[in-house]
């Protein structure tokens, strides 16, 4: 059987990296080949981007390092589509996007907007937690 084609919200990515807990648990499914991960470049210019907010106490290196294995574990796809379907959040349509561009089946995402669609036309949206309990 095929895994599940899915895609990760930046939250998700930031958080498995910097606090572990459920988001650290769907990266480990992933790298068990449970779920097939898909990405566009604009989510991994996020994820780079916020890693290396002084905040967080990482190198430029250690942030590159970890994106890249993101970006290892993940296809990347570039969407064509535009799409409209979070008014209160342009930016989450690019997620959006990449699931249809992908083919995916589900997005994976702590996005209070995504999350409350609950479903976009046939990918279901999760959030970390139901994720784990449901497919991993």
């Amino acid at each position: 059987m095929t895994p599940p084609r899915v895609v990760l919200d930046s939250n998700v990515v930031i958080s498995a990296f910097l606090f572990g807990g459920p988001p650290a648990r769907v990266l480990d499914c992933a790298l068990a080949g449970a779920v097939q991960c898909f990405t566009p470049v604009p989510i991994l210019d996020e994820v780079r981007d916020v890693l290396q907010r002084p905040k967080f106490g990482l190198s430029p290196a250690q942030a590159v390092a970890l994106v890249e294995e993101f970006r290892d574990l993940c296809q990347v796809v570039t969407p064509a589509e535009k799409v409209r379907a979070v008014p209160a959040d342009p930016d989450d349509n690019m997620i959006l996007a990449c699931a249809s561009a992908a083919g995916a089946s589900l997005i994976i995402s702590g996005d209070a907007h995504l999350l409350s669609l609950g479903r976009w036309r046939a990918i279901r949206i999760l959030s970390p937690a139901e994720f784990i309990r449901e497919i991993c």
